[in-house]
């Protein structure tokens, strides 16, 4: 007797016990994502808007974000380094601001939904910037750690929100990619 795949939730044929299959075709069972999820995504994405937004305004006034100043917390020494800016002229806020602009209107609930090539490539493409999310919070805090030798809470905020991001999208992208498929004729 085949067993079913269980892979997102496609079943093979199923065989009786003389051993003939009584089922000839696969059966599509694939979940709908939950009502939540981009729900959930919105507003993870607006969180880090907002906190990527007050970085990037406290860096063109050159003011200092409100932030402890004690021992390992210190946001003044960080959203000042070098390393808030790449190549002396970018600042990293900015970029901040324009990812989580970007998945702003990725994640809007109702596209958490749509099917067919669409569907596909807006799961493909949250899946890509949330690797290119955590892949530069790990850059991020590795210069906080090491270089600068300071931690911004501010910074900690858009991080722990982009890993958070980062963890619904790829739970969720199997069902999403299965979901987004045509339906079977």
């Amino acid at each position: 007797m085949d067993e079913p795949s269980g892979d997102l939730g496609i079943e093979t044929a199923v065989e009786d016990w003389d051993g003939e299959a009584w089922q000839d075709e696969v059966v599509w069972q694939v979940r709908e994502p939950a009502w939540w999820w981009g729900w959930v995504a919105l507003v993870l994405s607006l969180a880090g808007f907002g906190d990527s937004l007050y970085l990037t305004i406290d860096h063109f006034q050159g003011t200092i974000p409100v932030c402890a100043a004690n021992g390992i917390v210190d946001c003044a020494k960080v959203t000042t380094s070098p390393e808030s800016e790449i190549f002396g002229l970018l600042p990293v806020a900015l970029l901040g601001l324009i990812f989580y602009t970007v998945l702003v209107g990725v994640n809007v609930p109702p596209l958490w939904r749509w099917r067919g090539t669409a569907g596909r490539v807006l799961s493909y493409a949250r899946l890509a910037l949330a690797m290119i999310g955590i892949g530069t919070v790990f850059y991020l805090l590795y210069a906080e750690l090491f270089s600068i030798k300071a931690i911004c809470l501010w910074c900690t905020g858009v991080h722990v929100i982009t890993f958070l991001m980062f963890v619904l999208v790829v739970a969720t992208f199997p069902i999403m990619t299965a979901f987004s498929r045509p339906e079977p004729s």
